[in-house]
């Protein structure tokens, strides 16, 4: 149906935004389906996930990868989080088109002494709150939407600290109104987004294909892990995941790092494949099974 993209600086009102959203979709006739995707949602806290890079890349990817597998025709899904970085709100634009859905986003315009006064009441108050270094951080790199990009089109505008947010706010009520106005022939006023060429991928080499194999074959590490800090791996050589899966054979110790750099070519080598053949594996087992024999012909027994 619809998947609503909200952005703003930290602390700035977007979760107020959404709750407001989400229930003033339901209160029209038919109820759509409704699902906040979030951090907390995730099991992910705000300084954990933006507290480097790295990290803070890891969030998008998840984040993206669960909006990618909940998007449908019935129902509307609301990304609440900061979506502070023009290219990953492109690349939640490009999903919509792909499933063509309704696209809008939703910017809480909120000044930074708002958002840091509400952030150290928070932290007061012994609520989820940004560290000071990491809230600088997130400032410094917000990226503000722009109307005239297809991506931030739609463009609903917010100013917590100003009107607040309620539900019968005015721009609660247009952007629900565009959510849910039937669209014919005749519509202008609503854009369905259409895929292209581009967009029309195979699902399996989406972005949930890439979360699969990241999930199986990191199990296989913790398995290898444990196996060998456990002496398991000592004279018998042999790691065992289940009676359906072939054994991982390996005649020394592997450590953490090169078993991580194994894992991150396997998963190139499986993206580059993918380009020029059969897209990557998109069930755990199979992935499983295939990352086994990768490492059983690369530090397996002779």
């Amino acid at each position: 149906m619809a998947l609503v993209v909200i952005c703003g600086q930290p602390c700035s009102g977007k979760s107020t935004a959404a709750i407001c959203l989400a229930e003033a979709l339901q209160a029209v006739e038919p109820k759509p389906t409704v699902r906040i995707i979030d951090e907390s949602s995730l099991h992910l806290g705000r300084n954990q996930s933006y507290a480097d890079m790295t990290v803070e890349k890891n969030l998008r990817g998840v984040l993206r990868s669960e909006v990618d597998r909940s998007l449908s025709r019935d129902n509307v899904i609301i990304v609440d989080s900061l979506n502070n970085i023009k290219g990953y709100r492109y690349e939640l634009w490009c999903l919509a088109r792909a499933s063509r859905l309704r696209y809008c986003v939703i910017f809480c315009d909120t000044e930074e002494n708002h958002c840091r006064e509400w952030n150290n009441k928070r932290s007061e108050m012994g609520e989820s709150s940004y560290d000071t270094k990491i809230f600088d951080d997130l400032v410094r790199r917000f990226e503000k939407p722009d109307r005239r990009n297809r991506w931030d089109s739609p463009l609903f505008e917010l100013f917590p600290s100003r009107d607040g947010i309620k539900q019968s706010s005015p721009v609660i009520s247009e952007a629900v109104s565009y959510l849910t106005k039937k669209v014919d022939s005749k519509t202008r006023d609503v854009r369905v987004l259409q895929p292209t060429i581009a967009t029309q991928i195979v699902r399996a080499t989406e972005a949930n294909s890439l979360y699969e194999m990241d999930r199986a074959t990191q199990e296989v590490i913790n398995a290898i892990v444990e196996a060998q800090s456990c002496g398991l791996a000592g004279t018998v050589n042999k790691i065992s995941l289940s009676q359906h899966l072939p054994t991982i054979n390996i005649q020394r110790t592997v450590g953490l790092p090169e078993l991580r750099s194994l894992r991150r070519t396997f998963i190139k080598l499986a993206g580059q494949a993918s380009l020029s053949g059969p897209p990557p594996p998109s069930d755990a087992e199979c992935t499983k099974r295939m990352f086994i024999d990768y490492l059983n012909r690369e530090i397996g027994a002779a």
